[in-house]
């Protein structure tokens, strides 16, 4: 296995990650990454295979687990019950309550809302230059997720303000001022969803935590912090991955020159897809291997962890012609943007509902529309978003 250095906070890769990526593949579908001390699977067998392994989980090995700082016990009280961090069975319990809440037909009926949010939001753009993200992309999503959970409209700055200062714990550029940030954000969002809660279960209404509350299988139910945690994954892995994707997405629409053809009824469901594959809002993801397991010649002993790098997979030449290529009208084929396995992203299907409503809908509202300047990345990696869209119409 080769090793490469690559820094993650690096400015050149934070605006463009996928010549390491380019350069990791083509050593073969492991390589140790270094910088994070650890094997990274960079093709897109490789990190399809270690998803959908069930000797590979999110969840660290008693032995080697260690207790957090007591500064950071707020966050991990939340972390603690999130299906995103659990194994069977627990996850599987809580997987299965949420989606008896979290149905199909409940996120398909969002699409009117979203729409008259999205017409609503445009009609609120002022003239002249504009950015996008705080405008469109952050409002579309916080907005939704807010009215799905039954969280009053109002509370949507706080709610970008605690799950903003939550999703550091995940960046490479992580400090000690943004635990202490992410710890008190995850403090004040517990406490108001615990109220929230209590008031649903006095005061029940049609929305998903009244729905969460109610979910039982074989006589369990959610426990008041499982739900709190729940909520908060919800909010916090659908909202930030919407915003980055949707600003991603109008960045690549408005680089590429996409034809309107591309955002049609008939199309829009593909180059949503697309844009998911080409510019993905998540690039790494790590399990833990639970046993000794080999992948692509390496053997994994239990405890070591692996970085699945979700867009270095989804720029795979042995699966995609000319991968680099933004195109629309490809052939689809299955990406791992949304994960793949035990793991499978919960809110995709509200995520390509937000897109697949609100991108149409604002290219045909604004048909001169054109960026100002070249978007530039935030560094917020494993994500990958703008730090700000400016636009024109």
């Amino acid at each position: 296995m080769q090793t490469l250095e690559q820094s993650p906070t690096d400015p050149a890769f934070v605006q463009d990650p996928y010549p390491f990526y380019d350069r990791a593949r083509a050593a073969g579908p492991l390589v140790y990454w270094a910088d994070y001390g650890m094997p990274a699977a960079v093709s897109y067998a490789a990190v399809n295979a270690i998803l959908r392994d069930r000797r590979f989980g999110r969840e660290e090995p008693a032995e080697t687990r260690k207790a957090p700082p007591a500064r950071l016990a707020a966050f991990y009280a939340v972390e603690d019950h999130s299906m995103l961090e659990l194994e069977p069975p627990r996850h599987t319990r809580l997987r299965g309550l949420v989606l008896r809440a979290f149905t199909a037909r409940q996120i398909a009926a969002l699409a009117p809302e979203v729409a008259a949010l999205a017409h609503q939001l445009i009609d609120a753009l002022p003239p002249g230059p504009v950015d996008l993200l705080p405008a469109f992309a952050q409002r579309i999503p916080v907005i939704v997720i807010a009215r799905l959970l039954g969280v009053p409209e109002g509370m949507a700055d706080d709610l970008l303000r605690w799950s903003n200062a939550m999703v550091g714990m995940y960046q490479a550029r992580r400090t000690p001022a943004m635990e202490d940030a992410a710890a008190a954000a995850a403090a004040e969002f517990a406490a108001f969803l615990r109220g929230h809660v209590a008031e649903r279960r006095s005061r029940p209404a049609d929305d998903l935590i009244t729905h969460l509350i109610a979910a039982e299988a074989e006589g369990d139910r959610l426990t008041t912090d499982e739900l709190i945690a729940t909520c908060i994954l919800l909010l916090n892995a659908g909202h930030e991955a919407t915003v980055h994707t949707m600003g991603n997405g109008i960045a690549a629409l408005l680089r590429h020159r996409t034809p309107p053809a591309a955002l049609a009824p008939d199309r829009i469901a593909a180059t949503v897809e697309e844009i998911l594959r080409y510019d993905p809002p998540l690039h790494l993801f790590t399990r833990w291997a639970y046993a000794d397991v080999e992948v692509a010649g390496h053997t994994f002993r239990r405890g070591d962890r692996v970085a699945c790098l979700l867009a270095a997979a989804g720029r795979d030449p042995q699966v995609w012609d000319r991968p680099a290529r933004f195109d629309p009208g490809r052939p689809e084929k299955p990406h791992l943007a949304f994960g793949a396995g035990l793991h499978f992203c919960v809110g995709a299907p509200l995520a390509r509902l937000e897109l697949t409503v609100a991108l149409p809908i604002l290219f045909a509202r604004l048909p001169g529309l054109r960026l100002v300047g070249r978007p530039r990345y935030a560094d917020l990696y494993h994500f990958h978003g703008l730090a700000r869209l400016m636009v024109t119409a």
